[in-house]
């Protein structure tokens, strides 16, 4: 049996919270780095931290899990695709600021839409591609684009290898969210988040163990790191509980583009916290993405 869609103004409102509380895990996160956190004890720490709150939960329900091999085949792949979508964003926002890390990360709700589409769901409407061109064009301006084709200078590496990682979060994404409306809906939500998550922390564990990223588990060197971390954890678990528990419920197809209320959350915690500050062309450029969001988030 499907589950009952919340009215929209509901969806929206627990999806807007959830993106700003995404936005300040990552301004949590950067603190963190830039005290020497360990990326991958970053993603330890919140998977294990919010996998031991849902495994609380579901034994709390007695939720049962017994799974099929097919939908156990999914779960696993949903749990690897959100490690990956994990160790791209952090490493995004340790390279570039977090705001245009966000604004990039959430071209998801066009990949998703786009990726609905080409496995035999609704065709997106004139409008709504227009409104995904609208958007597109705005990330154009967000990344400086032009000056940095005009410019004489070598691409920062830096700069590059962000907006590279982001890209991919976004994209892996997208298909974890289809993964998850198409394949694992009729799981119990909290059986789900929990079980992604424990592939998360098992992912994250023999990465670290690996030893294939150097300084991956490295401890914070400052109170401020701790704290940042602790933060992070916190932050992180409870809007990720919510989104993968509530899923079923906030039609994502649909309203998956108020999502991109994070980027702005961050463009403004980035400038108040960490003082990030994006020139004017870039700030235009996220007007334009942000109004974009609004009309694809509230047209009929």
């Amino acid at each position: 049996m499907l589950a009952t869609p919340f009215p929209r103004h509901i969806a929206v409102l627990i999806l807007a919270t959830l993106a700003c509380s995404f936005a300040a895990n990552h301004i949590a996160a950067r603190i963190a780095f830039d005290h020497g956190t360990g990326l991958l004890l970053a993603m330890l720490c919140r998977a294990g931290v919010t996998l031991l709150a849902l495994a609380a939960l579901v034994f709390w329900r007695r939720e049962s899990l017994r799974l099929s091999p097919a939908t156990w085949r999914w779960q696993i792949l949903l749990g690897l695709l959100i490690a990956v979508q994990s160790f791209c964003i952090y490493s995004a926002v340790a390279r570039i600021p977090v705001a245009l890390a966000l604004l990039v990360v959430n071209l998801s709700p066009i990949l998703l839409a786009l990726l609905t589409w080409a496995l035999g769901g609704p065709r997106p409407t004139r409008q709504a591609l227009a409104i995904m061109g609208l958007i597109l064009i705005g990330l154009v301006l967000v990344l400086d684009v032009p000056a940095r084709l005009m410019s004489a200078e070598a691409p920062d590496g830096q700069w590059v290898a962000g907006i590279l990682f982001s890209l991919t979060a976004a994209a892996v994404f997208a298909v974890a969210l289809w993964v998850t409306e198409h394949k694992l809906s009729n799981m119990a939500g909290s059986v789900r988040s929990m079980l992604t998550l424990l592939v998360v922390f098992g992912a994250s564990a023999l990465l670290g163990a690996s030893d294939l990223i150097p300084g991956g588990l490295g401890l914070p060197n400052a109170s401020a790191g701790w704290i940042a971390l602790g933060c992070l954890v916190l932050l992180y678990g409870a809007a990720f509980s919510t989104l993968f528990i509530c899923m079923p419920r906030l039609n994502i197809a649909r309203n998956a583009p108020v999502m991109n209320m994070e980027p702005v959350a961050g463009m403004l915690l980035g400038w108040l916290v960490l003082g990030q500050l994006l020139g004017a062309m870039q700030v235009v450029g996220g007007l334009i993405v942000v109004g974009g969001v609004v009309l694809l988030a509230y047209r009929r």
